[in-house]
């Protein structure tokens, strides 16, 4: 069974900061059953009110997990569960972190070691990366495999497939070789470029969609724009409906 198409509700924090109940329906009228959340842990009560008014679910979340101390952490998982969210992936790891396989094998430790804290709050721990990843070679494989291949079962992988490229790899192999520890994909577009404001909506760009998306059928498929030159919620709506004729 083919899951949702989610939106990362990052590319439309303009309009979030602004109207939540309001961005969250326009991203209803979309088509969306499913979004992606960030920046909700202070904010948890009223996003799980404003998500059952417009009648969507937020299989997964972003928040900085192996910055936080141990309060910090019991806050994040609170408020994760308050929201309904069931996978909890930590979005950034700090670049400078990734450039030895003696630190990039302690991120996968440190990260393993809070997946039975999250689990007996109910949820499961992810990862989702940058281009630097990629681009940073370890004895001759990206930061990325070292990482991925030190993590314990338990934590599951969201590959954004855009940064995979701009960091020089293949995201198609990348799912290849991590299977069903990929979970959910970022599915973006554009030039290939660093600079987030030539994103595109998703089928405008120069990524292979449709290879991507067959390489992991069962993972949930999260459009975002970390910018976008234009109207946003055009290209979210643009992005949509070409995933919905490529997923037919």
């Amino acid at each position: 069974m083919t899951q949702p198409l989610s939106v990362q509700l990052y590319t439309v924090r303009d309009a979030l900061g602004s109207d939540l109940p309001g961005t969250l329906q326009r991203i209803a009228d979309i088509g969306f059953t499913d979004v992606e959340l960030f920046g909700y842990v202070d904010r948890a009560d009223e996003y799980a009110t404003a998500l059952q008014a417009a009648g969507l679910v937020a299989p997964s979340g972003h928040a900085r997990l192996l910055d936080a101390d141990a309060q910090e952490l019991d806050r994040i998982f609170g408020a994760t569960a308050t929201v309904g969210t069931g996978t909890l992936i930590d979005p950034h790891i700090d670049e400078a972190r990734w450039t030895t396989r003696e630190d990039v094998e302690a991120i996968a430790r440190e990260l393993s070691a809070l997946a039975p804290r999250a689990a007996d709050h109910g949820l499961t721990l992810g990862y989702h990366n940058h281009a630097f990843e990629f681009s940073n070679r370890i004895e001759g494989v990206s930061a990325y495999q070292v990482f991925a291949d030190a993590l314990s079962d338990d934590v599951v992988l969201e590959l954004d497939t855009y940064w995979v490229t701009v960091g020089g790899d293949d995201p198609v192999a990348v799912i290849g070789r991590y299977g069903d520890k990929v979970r959910f994909l970022h599915v973006k577009d554009g030039d290939g470029s660093h600079d987030d404001k030539q994103q595109v909506a998703v089928g405008n760009g120069i990524m292979p969609i449709r290879a991507i998306v067959d390489a992991a059928p069962d993972a949930q498929h999260v459009i975002e724009l970390d910018d976008h030159d234009g109207d946003v919620f055009q290209a979210v709506a643009d992005s949509y409906a070409f995933l919905q004729g490529v997923r037919a």
